[in-house]
């Protein structure tokens, strides 16, 4: 790209990600990472505006009669794993990798989009363009992404940053979890007693591993469904009366989570409880401009398996961003400096070849 310093622009974002390595901000306790960020946005002379820890800012020369583009990451992380051979929030400094927890999701994209931001505040472009830093996306939380799409209703179009490898997931699969309770009567083993809710718990869990739902997605193909976790028992000669067990869905566009609930509920005899029917599946028309500004600007296009902020919005997207995903949630997290650059330049490529 032409004039367009990128090394001092990754300088910069590599510094301030560093810094927020350094601070604990797992999901709901996000407010040290914002004020950071907000701290240096004022030093740069950006404005913005706070819904409890979501930070929400537009480029100059706001336009209510042009479409509005978000540019949104996610400031929270989960909790560290066990596995972490060095301090996940003092790692050891190298200059080409940084380390530590968060770094790679997101991290990388949060300062990444930062710097596009910056360098887009005071240019004008055929959209408006706003860039928010959300809280809570890690635990699905109430005080994330919910509040800003609440406030601010006619976002058109949406780059969600995770580590993709700037490829652009232009579908990702929804998320239903279920508790499962079956039922039994308790007895002694010896004079088989009682109703066994172990053995109640596998016909349903058999009926759960050979089903296969009536329609297919022609991008995503079949809902997935896996019993993931089961717990019964209280010693070896009693009869188990209760068997819980856990069955991890991944919904297509197909089937809303409602629609599986009532599926599972008509054949299913143990008790059903889904943590959530909010986690659904997202899409982006193949024809939508985002999707023709991946292909123009030679941007790969997948189909994520995983979720993010992108199933709370009510607008087209995609998701993508530096980084790799494989790395997310595991000891040792880390980032290249030369994916964050690349992070920078592929954000500032995509947007300026971005027609609405």
């Amino acid at each position: 790209m032409k004039n367009v310093d990128t090394v001092e622009m990754t300088a910069s974002a590599v510094a301030l990600l560093r810094k927020k390595i350094a601070i604990r901000s797992f999901s709901g306790n996000e407010e040290e990472a914002a004020n950071l960020i907000c701290s240096h946005l004022l030093q740069h002379g950006i404005t913005f505006n706070r819904l409890v820890n979501n930070i929400c800012c537009f480029a100059k020369g706001y336009d209510s009669s042009k479409p509005t583009v978000m540019i949104n990451s996610h400031l929270d992380t989960v909790k560290p794993s066990a596995g972490y051979s060095f301090d996940p929030y003092n790692p050891p400094e190298q200059q080409d990798r940084i380390s530590g927890l968060g770094s790679n999701d997101a991290g990388a994209s949060v300062v990444s989009i930062i710097e596009t931001f910056k360098y887009f505040y005071e240019r004008e472009l055929s959209f408006n363009l706003m860039m928010v830093l959300s809280c809570e996306e890690e635990n699905s939380g109430s005080k994330g992404m919910d509040l800003v799409v609440e406030k601010y209703p006619f976002i058109t179009c949406a780059i969600i940053g995770e580590p993709t490898k700037m490829q652009a997931a232009v579908a990702e699969r929804g998320l239903l979890v279920v508790d499962a309770t079956a039922k039994g009567v308790s007895g002694h083993a010896a004079r088989e007693e009682g109703i066994n809710a172990i053995m109640a718990a596998i016909e349903d869990i058999d009926f759960i591993k050979d089903f296969e739902f009536e329609k297919n997605s022609g991008l995503m193909g079949k809902v997935k469904m896996s019993v993931t976790q089961i717990e019964a028992g209280t010693q070896h000669n009693v009869i188990p009366d209760v068997c819980k067990f856990v069955i991890d869905i991944r919904p297509t566009e197909q089937y809303s989570n409602t629609e599986i609930m009532e599926i599972l509920a008509a054949n299913i005899k143990s008790e059903l409880k889904p943590r959530s029917l909010r986690n659904k599946c997202s899409i982006t028309p193949y024809d939508h401009p985002l999707i023709k500004c991946a292909h123009s600007t030679g941007v790969n296009c997948y189909v994520s398996p995983t979720t993010s902020d992108w199933m709370r919005l009510k607008c087209p997207a995609i998701k993508m961003g530096p980084g790799d995903s494989s790395r997310s949630h595991q000891a040792d997290e880390y980032v290249l400096a030369g994916e964050i650059n690349d992070g920078i330049s592929g954000y500032i490529n995509f947007l300026n070849n971005l027609n609405l």
